[in-house]
């Protein structure tokens, strides 16, 4: 099968920057599901099998070059919300990802242009910056 011609992969790239219009409210990260005990021996908590106090949500995300997390806890009212902002961010991801793919794709297919992948024509003898 042939590769696709450059007007078929920049018809692609623009049906996927369409996409990313399309993404609505988005964010990073999970939401975890957390039970706790409390620690007093007469709380239900206590007994074999019991599951503790929850369910608390908990939503964190790494912060910018990896250094840590944050998060905070949810409302029973925000669970949804937020799953659902969550999983925008992976249709967004997935898209840039698809996006890049095509964009690699029309370098590769793109003929080279001479003039452009000539170095600029210098007008200072020694290759300096002009004098303003």
């Amino acid at each position: 099968m042939a590769d696709p011609s450059l007007d078929a992969l920049e018809a692609q790239r623009a049906r996927l920057y369409e996409q990313l219009a399309t993404s609505g409210d988005f964010r990073r990260g999970s939401v975890s599901e957390n039970y706790r005990r409390c620690g007093k021996p007469s709380c239900h908590c206590a007994q074999p099998g019991d599951p503790g106090h929850g369910p608390r949500y908990l939503w964190t995300r790494t912060l910018r070059g990896g250094r840590g997390s944050t998060g905070r806890q949810l409302s029973p009212d925000e669970v949804n919300k937020v799953r659902r902002e969550l999983a925008n961010y992976h249709r967004f991801a997935e898209v840039t990802d698809r996006i890049v793919e095509v964009n690699e794709a029309i370098c590769e297919a793109r003929p080279p242009d001479e003039a452009a992948a000539a170095p600029p024509a210098s007008t200072d003898e020694k290759g300096g910056s002009t004098r303003r």
